[in-house]
């Protein structure tokens, strides 16, 4: 894994430190408002929450831990999928109850935190795992693999976007879950590929 990708890990953490220091600012809110109404009520949009449900997430995350067990027997590999998506869901879990942002009012809202987003952390994680294992497990051309990259770019956005479209989490949730996704996932990279580099000497 090239260099950049540490560094944009870097920036996306500082990013998401950043949003959460200052979310109650004059100029947060004034994002979020402006984002929520363009966003707010777009049925498009809205219909990719189910990919960012959690039940759905980790459905299809055990059906990749038994395809890389039985494809390739990698314990490495399964270890840090485990991290990525599941220690992922436990992080952004201890940080909205260590936080405590109320969520955007509306009707029937959720009783849970708003900060970060957890459809916005889990489905970048998930979907970033699974493009970099079809890399990593299936041989395809330089082509195909960045299609698979900007498909699963698209839907985490969408994902994401969804979130504010219902009106669940405000934008800067959103976007801080984001930043933190991607940093967690190049973290657990960097540990899977030091592994490997260990193991190979």
């Amino acid at each position: 894994m090239n260099k950049s990708k540490y560094v944009i890990a870097v920036f996306t953490f500082v990013v998401f430190c950043i949003i959460w220091m200052t979310y109650e600012t004059s100029f947060i809110q004034s994002f979020d408002r402006i984002a929520s109404d363009l966003l707010y009520g777009n049925k498009f949009i809205t219909m990719f929450h189910y990919l960012g449900e959690t039940k759905f997430i980790f459905a299809v995350t055990i059906i990749v831990l038994i395809i890389i067990w039985f494809r390739k027997h990698d314990y490495r590999l399964t270890v840090f999928v485990i991290f990525s998506v599941g220690a992922g869901y436990g992080l952004y879990q201890f940080l909205k109850r260590v936080i405590e942002r109320p969520r955007p009012e509306i009707v029937d809202q959720f009783f849970t935190f708003s900060f970060p987003s957890g459809h916005a952390v889990h489905g970048l994680l998930y979907l970033l795992t699974i493009a970099y294992l079809i890399n990593q497990t299936v041989i395809i051309s330089k082509k195909a693999s960045i299609i698979v990259w900007i498909s699963a770019i698209i839907l985490t956005l969408l994902i994401g976007l969804s979130r504010i479209t219902e009106g669940r989490h405000f934008a800067s949730d959103v976007l801080a879950g984001w930043m933190l996704g991607y940093s967690w996932f190049v973290l657990c990279l960097w540990w899977y590929k030091r592994g490997n580099r260990e193991r190979n000497k």
